[in-house]
């Protein structure tokens, strides 16, 4: 997880484990390969560096991130495509 920091403002600034660049609030899509089937997460809230590209998820996302991931096990076979907001409670 990178460093947070708060502005100004209070909004969060995070910066890159990677390459210290400073990181912003964005949305990605996760992809993750379980063996017998691949879950892909649309519009997953992330922080993204401005240099790197690389992504940096909080506690809270990686949880949420989980918690699809295990429903997903148990109902799909090969393929599932979910929007992180449809999910996030």
């Amino acid at each position: 997880m990178g460093k947070r920091f708060e502005d100004q403002k209070g909004e969060i600034i995070m910066k890159c484990i990677s390459c210290g660049a400073m990181a912003f609030t964005s949305t990605t899509t996760d992809v993750t390969d379980l063996g017998k089937c691949l879950i892909i997460v649309r519009n997953v809230p992330c922080h993204k560096c401005s240099e790197c590209d690389e992504i940096i998820y909080t506690g809270d996302v990686v949880k949420q991130l989980e918690s699809i991931s295990a429903a997903a096990k148990t109902d799909v076979n090969e393929i599932a495509v979910v929007d992180y907001n449809s999910k996030a409670a």
